[in-house]
């Protein structure tokens, strides 16, 4: 019992080739060794176990070894052993989490001028590097940057923005990645073969996830199931004894929104919670499996999705019945629930108003098609000589039941149309000739003759409009407005936050509907009522050189009335 010795620690990697997904690491420092081209200092970083340690031993080993094969360590000569055993006196790992103030480091440098004991190099191997103070960084500044011959630093750290610039300066980095699925699953595979594990290639793959990128974490909970399972491990064993959340389970709730049963959402979640499965964990699953239908559905292949070749099959069939924008919908909603689910008192109700908003989804609409259906309904318009008109608002407070038409309607048709109608029913109607028209043309001589009448009512309902209205300017009334010129921005500014009021007035008063058109002429006079005339504005350009009424002529046909 006592001989046991984990995964991690037994299946430790003896040579370059070994280390598992950093090729490009390992290539490097062989050329290294064999060119003679060794740096003082070199600095590790990457993600938890995988395999920045193990990389720094095995630089020790080769660079001391007596009898180094192909620029990897032979393990057979002495010092390759004590390496190994941890009690060589020429390769000094240090725990930089525990030895992380500046008394540490003045020793290190102290120890530093002696040479090795054995070996060619006395390595120095400073494990989570970021740990140590500012002051240690200091003190280290200047070994590091003029060590002796004998001296090799080796740096590991997964906190490399940690680490002071004047450190990263003096040394070679070299950036550990992640380790893969597959490579994981092959590492794991042939430990298995060799120490006689039956063990099938879903429970592996369940394993490698679960191990995150690390390879090391992988083994420990390879470990854990080779306990549980024995020398037969199935991945039933695993989900079991790992508490993970299957994939069945997400194939389940992707049905149910197929098939908009929110009852059965609920019931998903009542088992979710009996069998105690973390909210957090089964929505970051949810998130994958979905992500995973949204790459079969875009790229028409699995090759990006890591699981079995069972469930990639399964992937393939679910492509064929959710569209990319509902997916998108779904992925987001999932990413905001899995967001606020901490923060919440009740995460169960949470989880359960969020899924059933998932399955009761409507499907999204393809924003080409809509468009594309918009563009044939307005040829058909055309086709037919219907205009749209916009739509009448109902007659309330602070608002005026007359929206002036758009740019084309108003061209065709300078009076709008008022049939006395429901909203919902002037939405698109055809165009009328004027004698059908119930409402008759506005008239400026009948403006005109009421003006004071008009300005009276204002004043009646609101008493500032009112005398900002009596020192305008009356200029004229045509084509379903009335015009008029206010002395400065201020009269021109009230006027138009108020225009929905006036419009309701004028149809009021004139008994059809218009519009108050304001234009600002500094030096206006007020109207004079009893003369019926108006002061010409001066310098003002005549109407039908002005640039919208020339772009109304020009591109649409309008004629002067």
């Amino acid at each position: 019992m006592s001989d046991y010795i984990v995964t991690a620690r037994k299946w430790r990697p003896m040579k370059f080739d070994d280390v598992a997904a950093q090729h490009h690491v390992t290539t490097t420092l062989r050329n290294a060794v064999a060119q003679g081209r060794l740096a003082h200092a070199y600095l590790f970083s990457g993600p938890r176990g995988v395999g920045k340690t193990t990389t720094a031993r095995l630089l020790a080993k080769v660079v001391n070894c007596l009898h180094p094969v192909d620029n990897n360590p032979d393990n057979e000569c002495e010092v390759c052993k004590e390496i190994t055993d941890g009690r060589s006196f020429d390769v000094l790992e240090i725990d930089g989490a525990s030895n992380r103030g500046v008394e540490e480091i003045r020793n290190l440098r102290e120890s530093v001028r002696y040479g090795p004991a054995r070996g060619k190099y006395k390595v120095y191997i400073i494990d989570e590097v970021h740990m140590l103070t500012k002051e240690a960084f200091n003190a280290l500044l200047k070994t590091l940057e003029e060590p002796p011959s004998h001296a090799l630093f080796i740096f590991a750290t997964t906190e490399i923005h940690k680490v002071p610039a004047t450190i990263l300066s003096r040394c070679q980095r070299f950036d550990f990645r992640r380790i893969s699925i597959d490579e994981i699953v092959t590492n794991l595979k042939g430990i298995a073969s060799v120490e006689g594990l039956l063990i099938d290639d879903d429970a592996l793959i369940l394993i490698a996830k679960k191990g995150d990128g690390s390879l090391r974490d992988a083994q420990s909970i390879f470990d854990q199931v080779v306990a549980l399972c024995g020398k037969q491990i199935t991945q039933e064993q695993i989900l079991q004894a790992l508490h993970i959340v299957g994939q069945e389970l997400y194939f389940r709730f992707t049905d149910l929104i197929k098939a908009k049963d929110t009852s059965g959402g609920l019931a998903l979640v009542d088992e979710i919670m009996n069998r105690g499965y973390d909210i957090k964990e089964f929505l970051s699953g949810l998130i994958e499996h979905l992500r995973n239908i949204l790459v079969a559905t875009t790229t028409g292949s699995t090759s990006l999705i890591e699981t079995s070749e069972v469930y990639r099959k399964r992937y393939t069939e679910e492509a064929k019945t959710f569209s990319p924008a509902n997916l998108l919908r779904l992925i987001r909603l999932a990413i905001e629930t899995d967001a606020n689910i901490r923060w919440s008192a009740q995460p169960r109700f949470k989880l359960e108003a969020d899924m059933i908003q998932m399955i009761s989804m409507a499907d999204a609409q393809d924003v080409g098609n809509l468009l594309q259906r918009l563009d044939e309904m307005k040829k058909k318009l055309d086709e037919v000589g219907v205009t749209t008109v916009a739509p009448m608002r109902s007659a309330t407070a602070g608002q005026s039941p007359y929206v002036a038409p758009t740019v084309d309607s108003a061209a065709r048709n300078p009076s709008p149309i008022n049939d006395g109608k429901p909203a919902a029913f002037a939405r698109s109607v055809p165009v009328q000739s004027p004698m059908s028209r119930q409402n008759p043309p506005l008239s400026e001589d009948e403006v005109r003759s009421r003006w004071s009448e008009f300005i009276n009512e204002v004043r009646r309902q609101r008493i500032s409009l009112g005398s900002v209205l009596e020192s305008s300017t009356l200029v004229g009334a045509s084509g379903g407005a009335i015009r008029i010129g206010c002395a400065n921005e201020f009269q021109a500014s009230s006027i138009k936050r108020n225009k929905d009021l006036l419009a309701e007035i004028i149809h009021k008063i004139f008994n059809t509907p218009a519009r108050l058109e304001v234009e600002t002429t500094p030096g206006a006079q007020s109207v004079d009522i009893a003369k019926g005339t108006d002061p010409p504005a001066k310098g003002a350009p005549p109407e039908d050189q002005h640039p919208v009424i020339k772009a109304l002529m020009s591109e649409l046909g309008a004629e002067p009335i």
